[in-house]
């Protein structure tokens, strides 16, 4: 198999999101503010800071794993 098709082999639809960031956000000096979806669950959440935003991803992806 070719490497560019084994690398788009990893990746699961089950650990994807879509980030969308409000008009005010500076992804190099903050705020980062917005919203997440997991494309597989639905869930949704906003965010107001980075940290929240991979706490979201976090717990999203550890309910996918329990669940399969």
């Amino acid at each position: 198999m070719p490497q560019q098709q084994a690398e788009k082999s990893s990746l699961s639809v089950h650990r994807a999101f879509v980030v969308h960031f409000r008009l005010s956000t500076n992804l190099a000096r903050g705020p980062i503010e917005g919203r997440v979806e997991h494309v597989v669950s639905g869930q949704s959440a906003h965010f107001d800071s980075l940290k929240e935003l991979l706490a979201f991803m976090s717990r999203v992806l550890a309910q996918q794993k329990e669940r399969r």
